[in-house]
């Protein structure tokens, strides 16, 4: 059944027949097409399981296929040895699965995180109610820990490592925002609310705190070999956007987006009772961001 395999999987041959010295072997390539697979029918689950809903009340479902669909488009580029660049390693190993003068980094993986982070973040944050300049500030601190991880993988010196800092310190703000500040607001908008996020939160961190890991054995420390490389993050993601995106989902199945502060009105709502129906609470009442209203009736704007 292997060789049957890797003879239909042409893909590395076809496509990279100038490929570098540590780089996938059909092996790897089988596995990445396995979780583009595994994402795509994700992608379909999701966007399937958001006509069950009423239109207003689909954007978890949106957000969460886009983050698979985005997933599995990067996931078909590695498994086609295509979005990559050979870069000379800074370790050079005795090892004969990681030794050479080029080692094979997947720039597309990068692309995919840069995309996708956020959402999964949005996914979070809007579920916990999260004010939106902290939401657009957290992404932004989540961009930087992706493309500091990228250049640091293209580096060859011991500068990668400066990189690779500065990502981690960009986690660590990524974590404090997701796992107290947010999570205080979750808690506020009630207990299945909070069940949900701290299911998800808590997941979401703790497999978050693996990649630099990963990344420090394939990108930067040239210990593992692509292939071992390709499992590591492929399980990674995998927990990560389709698990994820099914116990977000799951949890999310009796809430009202209006509860989280989300009010989206449909084509055939009519505009003049949706804004009633929405109206500002009265003076004295918490509203979903965790402030409290004026004695004009007005909410602060944070």
């Amino acid at each position: 059944m292997s060789g049957l395999l890797e003879s239909r999987n042409d893909a590395i041959r076809i496509n990279n027949p100038n490929r570098a010295d540590i780089a996938i072997t059909t092996h790897g390539s089988n596995w990445y097409w396995a979780v583009c697979a595994v994402m795509a029918v994700s992608t379909l689950v999701f966007a399937g399981l958001s006509f069950t809903r009423r239109r207003p009340h689909r954007i978890f479902h949106y957000i969460t296929a886009s983050i698979t669909m985005v997933a599995a488009i990067a996931y078909f580029t590695m498994a086609s040895d295509l979005g990559e660049t050979g870069i000379r390693p800074q370790y050079i190993r005795s090892n004969p699965k990681v030794s050479g003068a080029l080692r094979e980094i997947f720039y597309v993986r990068y692309i995919d995180w840069v995309i996708t982070t956020p959402l999964l973040l949005m996914d979070l944050l809007l579920t916990a109610g999260l004010p939106w300049p902290t939401i657009l500030y957290t992404i932004l601190i989540d961009e930087i820990m992706i493309v500091t991880g990228l250049v640091g993988a293209l580096v060859t010196s011991t500068y990668k490592w400066g990189y690779f800092t500065f990502g981690c310190v960009a986690l660590i703000w990524v974590a404090w925002t997701v796992t107290w500040t947010a999570r205080k607001h979750a808690n506020h908008l009630g207990a299945d609310v909070s069940r949900v996020y701290l299911i998800c939160g808590i997941w979401t961190i703790f497999l978050w705190f693996l990649y630099p890991i990963a990344w420090g054995l394939s990108e930067g420390g040239n210990v593992i070999a692509p292939d071992s490389e390709a499992v590591f993050y492929g399980v990674l993601d995998i927990m990560a956007k389709p698990v994820f995106g099914a116990l977000l989902l799951w949890g999310h199945r009796n809430i009202d987006p209006a509860r989280l502060g989300l009010h989206v009105r449909d084509y055939d709502d009519d505009p003049v009772i949706a804004s009633a129906a929405h109206a500002a609470p009265r003076h004295g009442e918490k509203v979903n961001n965790g402030t409290t209203v004026g004695t004009d009736g007005t909410t602060p704007v944070v």
